[in-house]
Parts: C-alpha cells; sequence; structure tokens
C-alpha cells in the first residue's frame, strides 16, 4: 500500500544560493526536510530535468518536479481489531487516551497488542504516514492523552510544534516522600553508561526541563503535576527520581521500597500493591495543523490513581 505524491513548483528568485534541500523544506512545507532530502536522494526529485544532490545550491526559477510514492511502513506491522478510548477525531488528527499497559510501537517482544497495530486497523490509511502517524509516545504503564497525525502534513505540522516547545503537555502523578513546594528540574537525559534500557542525568545527554507543582500533600507521598518543555524518554521519571521524589510504583527509579512510618495496613497494602510508574498524561494542546487554532483535551485520572490517591488522602486524615 502506497501513496502517489507529484508536486511541481519553480522556485521562487528569494531562495536563490540556497542549498536544495533547504529550498525544498521553504517550498514544500507540508513536507519535513528529511522525508524531501530522502526523495531527492533517491532521485525523485528533479530540477530542470536534471537530478541534483541534496547539498547543491539553486539560483531561482528552476522549475521543480517531485514524482514519488510515500512508502506504507514495515510491514510486520498488522492491523488488529483492538479497541481504543479516542478523546477526538477529524481529517488531520487523533487524540487517544492510552490505558496502562498497551506498548505505542511494535518492538522487540511486542509485535502485537500495540497501539500501532490498534491504530492500523481503526485508520489503514496511517500505514502511509511515518511511524503510522504517532509523533510521541507514552511508556507502557503511563496512561494518558497522545496525538496521532493522518496526514503527511499533520505529521510535520506536529513534529515541528514538538520541536519548538509549543505542545502544551501537563501530568498528574504520585510522587515518593512529602514535597515542600513546587519547582523545576533543568537537567539533560541520556542513556543510562551501564544499563542502556535506563535513562540518566547526563551531562552528554539531551536538554530537559520538567516544571512542577505540589497539588496534595500525604503522610509520604504527594500528589504533583508536572508541564514538561522538553519530552525526553522517561523524562519525569528520571527528573522526580533525581531530586529524590520518585514515582509510586515505578519499578525502575525508585530504588528499594520503604514504608511509611504510621501508615495503616489497607493503605500499606494499597501502596505496595501498586505496580506502575504513578503517572498520568492528563491534559494534550496544540495549533491544529489545518485551521491554525489552539485545540486542547483533558483526561480523567484512571481508577488506579484516583483509587490510591484517595486512600492516601484518608490515611493522612485519620487519627493515630
Amino acid at each position: 500500500m502506497s501513496e502517489k505524491i507529484q508536486l511541481q513548483e519553480i522556485i521562487p528568485d528569494e531562495l536563490g544560493g540556497m542549498r536544495l534541500d533547504q529550498a525544498l523544506a521553504k517550498l514544500f512545507p507540508d513536507f519535513s526536510r528529511g522525508q524531501l532530502t530522502k526523495w531527492i536522494k533517491a532521485g525523485d526529485v528533479t530540477v530542470d530535468e536534471a537530478i541534483l544532490r541534496p547539498r547543491d545550491s539553486v539560483i531561482g526559477g528552476e522549475n521543480v518536479i517531485i514524482d514519488t510514492e510515500l512508502q506504507s511502513q514495515d510491514e510486520s506491522w498488522s492491523a488488529e481489531p483492538i479497541a481504543l478510548d479516542i478523546v477526538h477525531e477529524d481529517d488531520d488528527v487523533i487524540i487517544i487516551n492510552k490505558p496502562a499497559g498497551m506498548v505505542v510501537h511494535p518492538g522487540a517482544g511486542n509485535h502485537q497488542g500495540t497501539l500501532v497495530n490498534a491504530l492500523l486497523a481503526h485508520a489503514p490509511q496511517l500505514a502511509n504516514i511515518p511511524r503510522a502517524g504517532i509523533v510521541h509516545r507514552l511508556d507502557k504503564a503511563t496512561t494518558g492523552l497522545l496525538m496521532v497525525a493522518k496526514t503527511l502534513q499533520a505529521h510535520n505540522s506536529l513534529v515541528s510544534q514538538l520541536q519548538a516547545r509549543t505542545v502544551q503537555r501537563e501530568y498528574q502523578a504520585i510522587a515518593i516522600g512529602v514535597m515542600t513546594a513546587g519547582g523545576t528540574v533543568d537537567e539533560p537525559i541520556g542513556r543510562h553508561h551501564i544499563d542502556r534500557k535506563r535513562m540518566a542525568i547526563s551531562q552528554t545527554g539531551k536538554p530537559a526541563i520538567t516544571h512542577y507543582r505540589v497539588e496534595q500533600r500525604f503522610r509520604a507521598h504527594t500528589h504533583i503535576r508536572c508541564k514538561l518543555e522538553t519530552g525526553r524518554t522517561h523524562q519525569i521519571r528520571v527528573h522526580m527520581a533525581h531530586i529524590r521524589h520518585p514515582l509510586l510504583g515505578d519499578q525502575v527509579y525508585a530504588g528499594r521500597f520503604k514504608m511509611a512510618k504510621g501508615m495503616s495496613e489497607n493503605c500499606r497494602e494499597a501502596v505496595q500493591g501498586f505496580r506502575r510508574q504513578a503517572l498520568h498524561a492528563g491534559l494534550l494542546g496544540f495549533k491544529h495543523p489545518a485551521s491554525g487554532e489552539d485545540v486542547s483535551w483533558q483526561a480523567p485520572l484512571p481508577e488506579d490513581m484516583q483509587t490510591i490517591l484517595k486512600l492516601l488522602a484518608d490515611d493522612t486524615n485519620r487519627e493515630d
């Protein structure tokens, strides 16, 4: 399955002197520079009937023709009729409320049952969009809102907004320990130098900024809201662990389990039994790729987090 793309434009004089890939990115803003560069290298772009290299300069006035096919995704990605919690859908985007336990992309050990498999069954045309239209991800155990692009133009717009840090993303989390106040963690994140499946604070990593504020304090935990400026892998989990307030239930970054003094038996059992990181992507907002309007959606806390928050509150307020 593939989509035919045929485009023709004259390079305006004001783009003269630019590299071909740069000029085409200006001329065809609906497509990413990376995608355009692939087409140039594949010989699918002609400039006055000549095939050039991405770094070759243009002078202005040339006739550019793009004649290509957008190839489908990896054929091993199969459609599966899996129920999705769709918060919103239009011609350009889908907003999904992802449950805990669902992997976003197929990978080693997870070829089926992923969000991609479900999306390909729901909207088969996503096979023609990079990564089936998914432009950001949530960890398997994290719940909440994900945006999916249904067209190549929408994909390019959402990726550009993420890179410009203009996408609104707010998470709710339950941290271990009692926080005195909110704050900001501005620490770069990269792969752990020994365990490559983990992330860590690394001065050679990529910039990462998390803002957090206190929602409610409990006997030995804190309900917080986090806003992301950047979207690094495991960012909130790594940053909260860095300031010694790892997330409840985090099997990777929370370290050894410690029980708070004076906690009731039923609360103790609930805390010990919470086996996923208590993290929920509750708010998502961006400029709509087609209309340019500011749009946003919210998803309520999942039942397991609501239950543990009530138990923590009851335990904190009870008479010893």
